[in-house]
């Protein structure tokens, strides 16, 4: 058997010796919550956009995916942007560009500014997150090169949790609600790029020339590499279907147009996220990967039975069940490409992984909004449900290939 391919221990992580280390992980967190708040600020209020410019289900989800389709657009051609220029500097950029959604949505007079918005936040995360996830790598504060990947899940639970739920306070019980969200999401912006601008100056000591780098994957760790990103891509597509229409199922469901009620419910799915992730630093990715299949095999049995029957108990245990598996899915697949890149293509390989994910996340939203559109919301969920669950046996049965063939090991 080939021994697995494995990097030293430098290169898994950086230890925190040169100052500002701690300063520079947490501020690359905040960008990871940053990322996620701005795609979840939305999702209470489509319903309320639904509404106020009489959207069809298929209209709603595609300004969802225009996210993930100006992430596919920006990660090829800057994926590698912060492997030159450096982490912080990538990181200001998108995070700016984050910032500027947030004023784009808070003055929509129609559907054509969500559009535009949604395409902003997709370029701002697109230069932000793999340098965000690449800085908490180089940064780790801990012992364990483990908890860079669980702190990613848990910064990214904790944004997506706020803006959910305070959504749909705001919807529920303030005035402007559409505008508000964003009035947040602005500040916190701002306030990011200070504590970015405070963090330590990490451009590489040797210069080389930027230039739009093709999409590709370092020799010797492409089946790790596809491990990882159906793993994360698995979290993605079943939190497309969560964040594009959950809000219309629990009106469904619950019939219920209570926005508080909706945005709490929604957020109890992240916050189960960032509770599962806080206990993942100790598990190894491949068992994670592994755990996250198989749990989201669950989940979508739930999701499925919850649109067929209406249930809103079991959407809400879809909610719970669903979290556990995203925080395994998305943590595992992080955690082994980040064993497996090397350091100098960390940056590069991370974009690729969000590329390859967030497209396929954008062709969920699509595709279920479509069915939903000409069919029922039932009938989409149930092909949804029937589709990513070959993905989670996909992953199930190229993680087995891989141990067996030595290409990961149970590190």
């Amino acid at each position: 058997m080939r021994r697995a391919r494995q990097l030293p221990e430098a290169d898994l992580q950086q230890a925190p010796s040169r100052p500002g280390t701690r300063r520079a992980f947490w501020a690359a967190a905040f960008v990871l919550a940053i990322a996620l708040w701005s795609s979840g600020a939305p999702s209470v209020l489509y319903p309320l956009y639904a509404e106020q410019w009489g959207l069809s289900p298929v209209v709603v989800t595609s300004v969802f995916a225009t996210y993930q389709l100006a992430l596919v657009v920006a990660l090829p051609l800057f994926g590698n942007l912060s492997d030159v220029f450096g982490r912080r500097c990538v990181m200001i950029g998108g995070v700016a560009l984050i910032g500027a959604s947030a004023l784009v949505f808070a003055v929509a007079p129609n559907v054509g500014f969500l559009f535009a918005g949604r395409v902003l936040q997709g370029l701002g995360a697109g230069l932000a997150m793999g340098a965000a996830t690449a800085s908490l790598v180089e940064n780790n504060t801990s012992a364990s090169p483990r908890f860079a990947s669980s702190a990613a899940t848990v910064s990214t639970a904790v944004g997506l949790t706020a803006a959910l739920a305070l959504s749909g306070l705001f919807a529920e019980f303030v005035a402007m609600p559409l505008v508000w969200s964003y009035v947040v999401l602005l500040v916190l912006a701002v306030v990011n790029i200070w504590l970015l601008v405070l963090s330590p100056d990490d451009r590489p000591t040797v210069r080389r020339r930027w230039r739009p780098q093709a999409p590709k994957v370092p020799t010797g760790i492409r089946l790790g590499f596809m491990i990882s990103t159906l793993s994360v891509a698995l979290a993605y597509c079943v939190g497309a279907i969560f964040l594009s229409l959950g809000a219309h199922m629990i009106r469904e469901f619950a019939d219920t147009e209570n926005s508080a009620l909706i945005g709490v419910i929604l957020a109890c799915s992240s916050a189960t996220i960032g509770v599962t992730g806080l206990l993942l630093s100790r598990i190894s990715a491949h068992a994670s990967v592994l755990a996250g299949a198989v749990v989201t095999l669950l989940s979508l049995v739930l999701m499925a039975a919850a649109s067929a029957f209406g249930s809103l108990p079991l959407f809400f245990g879809w909610c719970i069940v669903g979290g556990v598996a995203y925080a395994l899915a998305f943590t595992g697949g992080l955690g082994l490409i980040n064993r497996l890149a090397p350091a100098h293509h960390r940056g590069a390989s991370l974009s690729l992984l969000y590329v390859v994910a967030y497209a396929l996340q954008a062709g969920t939203a699509i595709g279920v909004g479509a069915i939903a559109t000409g069919g029922t919301l039932a009938t989409a969920v149930l092909v949804a449900a029937a589709v990513l669950g070959a993905m989670c046996v996909a992953v199930i049965v190229l993680i087995s290939i891989a141990r067996r063939s030595g290409h990961i090991s149970s590190a």
